[in-house]
């Protein structure tokens, strides 16, 4: 069976407070692109191993028992001991560490591709407890259409975004955002207006009023992060962000607009259609 585990970007986003917990409280718009790992499993009949795991595409760092389809495995296995030995392929086509929730989409579409082909029987609101379980990101990924997010990013609110008549145009670097470092280096505070009100306004409007706390800190550090959302707006971009704690930046386009973007060709570059 295979599943394709697709990117998210953030449209906004409020880091509000650091908790108690160690955790931050936010605010943010998950919004998902069509941008996809693929993700196979079949029972593997003739091992005494669990679990199997091969690898294509994009090259990925750190260890195997980190891969979070790896864990959403254990996870389930924890719970359902019934879980038959399995065999793993997944091809890596989202850039790692890139603010675009690659892993965490891999992680949550193995909860969903187990609990499918195997007959599991889980819930929604079982997966979406699992899928917190593997990190903060994961849950949206189980529901996986544009959502208010809030608390540490597991409270997910479905909303309606019309991006009808527009365009992604997405670019990565290749630098990789330490996160902790990013969270280490904000001033958390709430935003005068939500951006659950922003983003039911006019999109000629987020451009002043629509933030991604983390690109102050993040841009000092990584000049050719803030120059990729110059170009985006250099090139005609109606509102240009980077997403998550970087390094990817997106911008949105009138869609009949032809889009020039004059960045090393070694960037990781593609267009989509909202």
């Amino acid at each position: 069976m295979i599943l394709f585990p697709n990117a998210k970007i953030n449209l906004g986003l409020n880091i509000i407070r650091k908790r108690p917990d160690g955790y931050h409280d936010l605010e943010t718009v998950y919004y998902p692109l069509a941008i996809r790992d693929a993700l196979e499993v079949i029972k593997n009949e003739n091992t005494k191993e669990d679990i199997q795991i091969s690898f294509s595409g994009i090259p990925i760092n750190g260890k195997t028992e980190e891969n979070l389809c790896f864990k959403a495995y254990w996870l389930l296995k924890k719970d359902l001991p019934q879980l038959p030995p399995i065999m793993i392929h997944l091809h890596k086509t989202i850039p790692a560490g890139s603010g675009l929730g690659g892993g965490s989409a891999d992680g949550a579409f193995m909860l969903k591709l187990l609990n499918q082909k195997f007959g599991l029987g889980l819930s929604t609101e079982q997966l979406l407890d699992h899928a917190l379980q593997l990190g903060s990101d994961c849950p949206f990924f189980i529901i996986n259409k544009p959502c208010l997010a809030t608390g540490r990013g597991e409270f997910l609110e479905p909303i309606s975004v019309d991006l009808s008549g527009h365009k992604f145009v997405i670019a990565n670097p290749g630098i990789h955002v330490n996160t902790a470092e990013a969270f280490s280096l904000l001033n958390p505070s709430p935003n005068s207006k939500s951006i659950n009100e922003i983003i039911q306004q006019p999109i000629e409007t987020w451009k002043t009023e629509l933030k991604n706390d983390f690109e102050g800190s993040v841009f000092k550090k990584y000049p050719a992060i803030e120059t990729i959302k110059a170009k985006m707006y250099g090139s005609g971009a109606v509102y240009a962000s980077m997403t998550g704690s970087g390094s990817t930046v997106y911008g949105i386009f009138r869609k009949e607009l032809e889009v020039i973007l004059d960045i090393p060709p070694n960037y990781f570059v593609t267009e989509l259609i909202s």
